[in-house]
């Protein structure tokens, strides 16, 4: 493997940093200044973000996630990595430039396995970025690291679904551009144990669905995106509604995460590199007892941890881009599981210990580091623990023990 990028790519990453200094780091200040500027932080988005993604569009930096050229980049994973990695430095970046989850995942799910109707009436204006998207999956009564656990209903009744249950962790519901959920449920609970799950689109002021509440992150309510507690109940919609076909939707959500998980992989490196760069800032800039921070042996040592784990980190993201690009997502799945509990632990790591040489401030919101701490730390647990992927890479290293040994288990 050369972890060589094309010309194409360096000039694309010249693009994005050159976007990320001119227009979106001097826009967040801006971003809070205008989502605390109204009463109800959820009934509109700071107008700045819709100015940054015109520009953003114009420059062609748009939809750069997408491998297949008829809606995106046509970037393979690997290609993309270093891109999604910049972007992952600031909070706003990924929706300027519509590369945010949950919408990259509902919008692959669509370009892969969406009917050409559900297209053009869902996936073409999430391109666009005219409209946003959630994804009803994990629900607050199961042990949702185990989707095969999902308890919702997806119940035919003539040219329609009745959906019933109840979602926690929708993330997007809250933005009032969110016009579509993709809810998952079981639609045949006596069948094969991962053939009793299917997708369906709903829209989201479909009668039956209410917002119970929307949960913060370590305090965090991620206004006006957020992450949301919803009741659906009696929810009908049409049955052309259903994406792929009934019993499908255990393989969606494999198909889905792969590419999710390694996204957000890609942007905690990001995030960690933008805490390293402020802990060297205020490493040079601060002094403690008549020397800067610099000069302690502690500070450096961080430092030097931290550039050492972001490096590893990164390595093992682009193998494992490069595997999804090369041999495909299950033959991928050790890399990427192990790449899940990796980055979010480094980045939490490095974030950490950048608050630490803040002091006082690395706590507060004059600095981003403890939202990015939030962020980093949600991210052991979202797109699976990292217990889940932690026992699923030692079960395929048994097995390949087992193979070479010559010993049946």
């Amino acid at each position: 493997m050369e972890f060589i990028f094309s010309e194409k790519v360096k000039e694309l990453q010249a693009q994005v940093t050159l976007f990320m200094n001119e227009r979106i780091y001097p826009s967040e200040s801006v971003y809070r200044e205008q989502l605390y500027a109204g009463t109800d932080r959820w009934s509109a988005v700071p107008p700045i973000i819709e100015e940054l993604k015109r520009e953003a569009k114009e420059q062609g930096l748009w939809n750069l996630f997408l491998p297949d050229e008829r809606y995106g980049a046509g970037l393979t994973n690997f290609e993309y990595a270093p891109l999604c990695e910049i972007m992952g430095r600031s909070a706003i970046a990924p929706e300027v430039f519509n590369c945010n989850a949950p919408d990259t995942g509902n919008m692959e799910v669509l370009a892969k396995y969406g009917s050409e109707e559900q297209k053009q009436k869902w996936l073409l204006p999430l391109l666009e970025g005219r409209i946003r998207s959630a994804f009803a999956m994990t629900e607050p009564d199961v042990a949702s690291s185990d989707a095969t656990n999902i308890r919702s209903s997806i119940r035919r009744e003539g040219h329609h679904y009745i959906l019933n249950g109840r979602k926690w962790w929708t993330s997007g519901a809250g933005d009032p551009r969110c016009k579509v959920f993709i809810f998952m449920g079981k639609s045949n609970p006596d069948g094969p144990r991962h053939e009793q799950q299917s997708m369906i689109l709903v829209p989201a002021d479909a009668e039956g669905i209410t917002v119970e509440r929307m949960l913060p992150v370590f305090g965090y309510d991620d206004a006006p995106h957020g992450h949301a507690e919803i009741t659906f109940r009696d929810v009908r919609v049409p049955a052309e509604n259903m994406i792929w076909g009934e019993g499908k939707g255990f393989a969606i959500a494999q198909g889905r995460l792969g590419p999710g998980r390694i996204h957000h992989c890609m942007r905690l490196i990001g995030a960690a590199e933008r805490a390293l760069g402020l802990m060297c800032r205020r490493a040079a800039e601060r002094e403690t007892f008549g020397r800067k921070l610099s000069d302690h042996g502690v500070v450096l040592q961080w430092i030097a941890d931290s550039r050492i784990e972001i490096e590893q980190a990164r390595l093992l993201t682009l193998k494992a881009a490069h595997l999804m690009d090369t041999v495909g997502n299950k033959e991928a799945k050790a890399e990427i599981a192990m790449i899940k509990v990796v980055a979010p632990n480094v980045a939490a790591k490095v974030i950490d210990r950048t608050i630490q040489a803040f002091g006082g401030a690395g706590v507060s919101e004059d600095v981003p580091l403890a939202a990015m701490y939030a962020g980093a730390r949600s991210l052991r647990i979202a797109d699976g623990p990292d217990e889940v992927h932690s026992q699923q890479v030692g079960r395929m290293e048994m097995k390949k023990y087992m193979e070479k040994a010559g010993l049946s288990k």
